[in-house]
């Protein structure tokens, strides 16, 4: 099995989706469930503002003059079942997700080694921060209710493509900033490849993680490990 090193690390930023937690459990789990009752929740939340907000910014997105046209609903509808990346779907999605997740519908997945590792690191001294393309909020859902418990408490900070693509050099520099440490201090984890060269393009350290039955690339130019146990931090 493939492992990866790296040095001088004093922060662990980390996607979710293929990394910490299966993409299945997104495609399979959370997309239809927030597809089967984004209509009806849009319809009994439109007086909510943080609701209104989202719907006017997909109306823009979209180019439809009426925020409370069916157009809007059709359109968020389309972008799940196309897995569009835009910030107002993932943030209604991750108010979708936030009852579901209360109502104990589901518990999220994470990968078995994926607790104890982070709960190791962060024994250490080192902080945790996670780099998703789901909203922040959805995030820290995510975690509070996983299927090995609530890992909320041990992340020290959460971002989401409010403030750049994760395939966006300007992204990574601007997380670090926003962090407090140099670049090179912290180490990126993800399944993708261009997200990656994103981040080394910044200046932070990487390492690819390949969950089976995937293999690492042929010519990958990242470290590549099948799980978090093959990671050495030091």
């Amino acid at each position: 099995m493939s492992s990866a090193q790296a040095s001088g690390v004093r922060a662990v930023l980390t996607d979710i989706e293929g990394t910490t937690s299966s993409i299945k459990f997104v495609k399979d789990v959370l997309f239809p469930y927030s597809r089967q009752h984004l209509p009806r929740f849009v319809e009994t939340h439109r007086d909510d503002p943080e609701v209104t907000r989202w719907l006017d910014a997909t109306a823009r997105r979209a180019g439809i003059d009426d925020p409370h046209s069916r157009r809007v609903i059709d359109t968020l509808l389309r972008w799940i079942d196309e897995d569009r990346k835009f910030t107002p779907l993932k943030a209604l999605q991750g108010m979708i997700w936030k009852t579901g997740y209360e109502a104990g519908d589901y518990r999220a997945h994470v990968y078995p080694e994926v607790p104890a590792r982070l709960r190791q690191w962060k024994s250490r001294g080192l902080k945790l921060y996670v780099y998703s393309s789901g909203s922040v909020s959805a995030q820290k859902l995510f975690f509070r209710h996983t299927e090995a418990g609530d890992l909320f408490p041990l992340f020290d900070g959460w971002f989401d493509t409010g403030l750049g693509g994760k395939r966006e050099r300007g992204s990574y520099l601007r997380i670090a900033e926003t962090i407090g440490l140099d670049p090179p201090a912290i180490v990126f984890l993800s399944d993708i490849g261009a997200e990656l060269d994103a981040a080394r393009g910044a200046g932070m350290q990487t390492i690819q993680v390949a969950r089976p039955p995937d293999p690492c690339p042929k010519h990958g130019t990242h470290p590549c490990v099948a799980d978090f146990d093959a990671i050495t931090l030091a």
